[in-house]
């Protein structure tokens, strides 16, 4: 929790005050400077980076390279077989130590780790996700401190584990055997992100360090531990809000307990304190509260609320969070005619249709994810138009600020819990560290009006299919009747009490989900769901047609994708000229999806001629991956109410990698993200040839219904009109209907089908509000001209503006810049005969340093 007091005393000692000559607050000395680390036993002692991890400390001494960089993965794999630690000293002086109790706050630890304190062991740590806080009061002394902490190796611990247990557990994604651990997989056994073991997008990378900040904490009367933000309705237009404090009391007697909201006391209370640890609270109505919505459908307000902690007149604590004023429930309902059971959010009331994606971790090497990378993301995905993440549950709960974004830019996030694509053990041992980890986490985010979803793991439910035998991932034929008795009791324990009653007991009323995907409890998702939520990857992994995304229908599709290879300036971040084939050893060590590159390629084949170049066959797979997901998210949206979320995989990337990602580690946005843009708008047209018929949906997420009108075209590559026609139409509220269709016959189509683009706009007034380009043959086909660009780049302000003018039909316009890594507000687009685009973005070099590094891409030219 985001706890402090009033005032800052010295850089070295945050949120501490003194009143009278007499320290009466909580103080917190940060622990973050003057780290040294080694591999245990050996020496000498390096410089170290708190927080940070064991391979970026070896990157910064010069000991090893950069993993990222073309095969240098490979020869880093010994550094999760040995120990290391990590000592600092730090100065207490009488002022520090007259304070009663002093606690050592470690957010984060990976993984196994003995802290020692002057020589005297204080914890033994064994889970990366939570927060460990250990009562040092008697280990400390006056003067120099000495703090040390010696970190097992994970997988050495791993085996041990795995030994104990008597059998080895499925972990379909740990890539042991690139580890140099053979058939072991023993990531499961070690409370670890399961991603850094290795993923089918990422690298083994497996880390030790001290990954979050550290600080001694010390205070004399009471404090803070962890507050509730409790929200429940007070009549019309107005709500009950309740800041519910747990409170650990040293000196007990009377307090005070204050709550403010922007600055404003709303409630003080007087309350009696004995020793220990017990709950207050501070109770007050909020009148005709400004409500928070989700991205799109409103303002995602915002309110700060405070709660301080006084005794005789003097702050001693105080908690400070933003908070927004919503409900959001998880609505599932059966159908009238029993045929089936809704899956949705229902966010102040309203039916919200989820748009958005999974996300991953930004780096394997979590504390070099800056505050700017979190805040480009979640701008991205707010910028897309999106209006749901679901934070993946092979990942890390993510920090805090990443939870604050993403309630200031709308974007409601289906949190799952780190559990995913294997089974684990059921050991007491090891229950009770997942229920420690599920208390701290739940504690820590569930004030956070973004969270709209509590899930228990990804894709272990229908891997395992208990009750199904031939269903499921092959994994129940490997074990015995009583191995699989024990491995399911694991699962029923971990999944069905442990999780829920946690979600249950400290939010209250927030929902849990058991698995993704799944139909409800015991009932497994299919590829024609009629409740629950669906991962469908017969597009990809079973090699189905793009046009599959129209056959299987979901309530809620969460997860779905299609691979592309990052562009080429960012390719070449990772490799050398040498490399520069898809079939490459680099090319292929930075493809983790089995034949990835070659699946990719197999695609292309069937849609789109497969360039020679290079950079040109990297840009065609990325229009070959934004084509499969700009089509399930128009489906999908097109098939509302009864679909009402589409979360495609996935948001972003851990490492350079040729991936399902829309935007790649170096923070470019491929054809993807953009087309993402453009297919979550408010209101879309989404345009389906089928049959011997052309049928046009109107979908709107808007509350109410509008009229609008549909201009439709059909012309040649030079703009010359063979048919036209524009219609009045009505767009639904908060749905999808077919607002027009036409016959083919009626065009004239037979003698130039791959001459012609249809194009249909969805107009309001003069103003276009969303345009689709059809084809009536796959791009291969496509007799395409030079489109005659002309493009001039000028500065307006802080921005670069390129206007570029097509004389004749631009397919797939892609604006490129070589000097800097420019973020253009359009991209990939088509572009109308006689067509002007006036197309931005931020940047610090003058217009005529910029356009020396600019340049366009475009489909005709991977064509010749």
């Amino acid at each position: 929790m985001k706890l402090r007091t009033s005032i800052i005393l010295t850089s070295a000692f945050l949120f501490c005050s003194v009143f009278g000559g007499a320290q009466q607050l909580v103080q917190r000395q940060s622990l973050g400077n003057g780290w040294l680390f080694r591999q245990a036993g050996t020496l000498p002692w390096t410089p170290a980076q708190v927080p940070g991890t064991v391979h970026t400390d070896l990157m910064a001494a010069g000991i090893i390279q950069d993993p990222y960089y073309r095969l240098n993965e490979r020869d880093v794999q010994w550094i999760d077989k040995v120990n290391w630690e990590y000592e600092t000293t730090f100065a207490m002086d009488d002022s520090h130590l007259n304070f009663i109790n002093h606690h050592l706050v470690f957010e984060g630890l990976d993984t196994y780790a003995a802290v020692f304190l002057n020589g005297q062991n204080i914890l033994e740590a064994d889970n990366m996700f939570v927060t460990w806080r250990v009562d040092v009061s008697r280990a400390l002394k006056p003067g120099t401190n000495r703090l040390k902490i010696f970190f097992t190796s994970p997988v050495l611990k791993g085996m041990e584990k795995q030994e104990d247990f008597g059998f080895p557990l499925p972990a379909s994604n740990d890539q042991s055997v690139a580890g140099g651990m053979g058939p072991n997989q023993v990531s499961i056994f070690t409370r670890k992100a399961g991603y850094h073991f290795g993923w089918d997008w990422g690298p083994r990378l497996v880390t030790s360090g001290i990954w979050r900040p550290v600080y001694l904490e010390s205070w004399s009367d009471a404090r803070l531990d962890a507050v509730h933000v409790i929200q429940k309705p007070a009549g019309k237009n107005a709500v009950k809000v309740t800041a519910e404090a747990e409170i650990d009391c040293e000196t007990p007697g009377s307090y005070t307990l204050t709550a403010s909201i922007d600055g404003q006391e709303m409630k003080s209370v007087p309350v009696q304190l004995g020793k220990g640890y017990q709950k207050q609270s501070v109770d007050f109505v909020l009148n005709n509260p400004e409500l928070w919505w989700p991205n799109g459908l409103g303002e995602p307000h915002l309110y700060t609320i405070n709660l301080k902690l006084s005794r005789d007149g003097t702050v001693i604590h105080s908690f400070e969070e933003r908070i927004g004023i919503r409900t959001i429930r998880l609505v599932r309902e059966a159908d009238r005619k029993g045929t089936g059971e809704s899956f949705y959010f229902e966010v102040n009331g309203r039916p919200v249709f989820a748009k958005g994606a999974n996300y991953i971790p930004n780096d394997v090497f979590l504390p070099r994810v800056s505050p700017e990378t979190l805040e480009f993301i979640v701008k991205s995905a707010a910028d897309a138009n999106m209006n749901m993440l679901r934070v993946w549950g092979g990942g890390v709960y993510e920090d805090d600020l990443f939870y604050e974004l993403c309630d200031r830019y709308g974007i409601m996030v289906w949190q799952d819990f780190m559990f995913a694509c294997s089974m684990y053990p059921g050991d007491p041992g090891f229950l009770n560290n997942v229920r420690r980890e599920a208390e701290d986490n739940v504690k820590r985010l569930r004030n956070h009006a973004c969270i709209a979803l509590w899930c228990g793991n990804n894709e272990i439910e229908i891997a395992w299919a208990e009750g199904h035998e031939n269903r499921g991932w092959g994994w129940k034929e490997l074990y015995n009747t009583e191995q699989r008795r024990v491995i399911w009791q694991a699962y029923d324990t971990l999944f069905h009490r442990i999780l829920p009653s946690v979600v249950e007991n400290f939010t209250g009323n927030q929902p849990y989900w058991h698995s993704s995907p799944s139909a409800g409890l015991y009932k497994l998702s299919n590829y024609q769901s009629n409740s629950g939520d669906m991962h469908y990857w017969g597009v990809w992994h079973g090699q189905e047609p793009f046009s599959d995304y129209r056959k299987y229908r979901a309530r809620f599709m969460s997860e779905y994708g299609f691979q592309s290879f990052p562009e080429f300036n960012s390719v070449k971040n990772y490799t050398l000229p040498g490399d520069w084939d898809i079939e490459s050893e680099v090319m292929a060590a930075h493809q983790r999806s089995g034949i990835g590159n070659l699946r990719i390629r197999q695609y292309m084949e069937q849609d789109y001629r497969v360039p020679e170049n290079f950079e040109h066959l990297l840009y065609v797979g990325q229009l070959l991956q934004a084509d499969a997901i700009k089509m399930a998210l128009k489906t999908h949206r097109s098939d509302m109410p009864y679909c009402m979320g589409s979360l495609y995989w996935q948001l972003n990337d851990c490492w350079p990698v040729a991936s399902w990602s829309g935007i790649d580690y170096y923070k470019r946005w491929k054809a993807l993200h953009y087309y993402a843009k453009e297919a979550c708008k408010n209101q879309i047209v989404n345009v389906v040839p089928e049959g011997d018929k052309i049928l046009i949906y109107g979908v709107s997420d808007l509350k109410e219904k509008k009229s609008a009108i549909l201009r439709m075209n059909l012309s040649d590559f030079s703009g010359n009109s063979l048919w036209n026609r524009a219609v009045k139409v009505n767009m639904p509220a908060n749905g999808s209907s077919l607002v027009y269709s036409l016959d083919l016959k009626d065009l004239p189509l037979s003698y130039r089908e791959n001459e012609v683009v249809f194009t249909v706009k969805l107009m309001s007034g003069t103003s276009v509000i969303d345009r689709e380009f059809v084809y009536f043959v796959k791009p291969a086909s496509l007799k395409l001209p030079d489109p005659g660009l002309k493009t001039r780049v000028s500065r307006r302000g802080d921005e670069i503006v390129i206007e570029v003018t097509s004389t004749r039909l631009c397919k797939n316009l892609m604006l490129i810049s070589d000097g800097d890594n420019a973020l253009f507000s359009d991209n990939f687009f088509d572009m109308e005969p006689g067509e002007t685009r006036l197309i931005r973005c931020p940047s610090t070099l003058s217009w005529e340093e910029f356009e020396k590094g600019f340049r366009t891409l475009h489909l005709q030219q991977t064509m010749r």
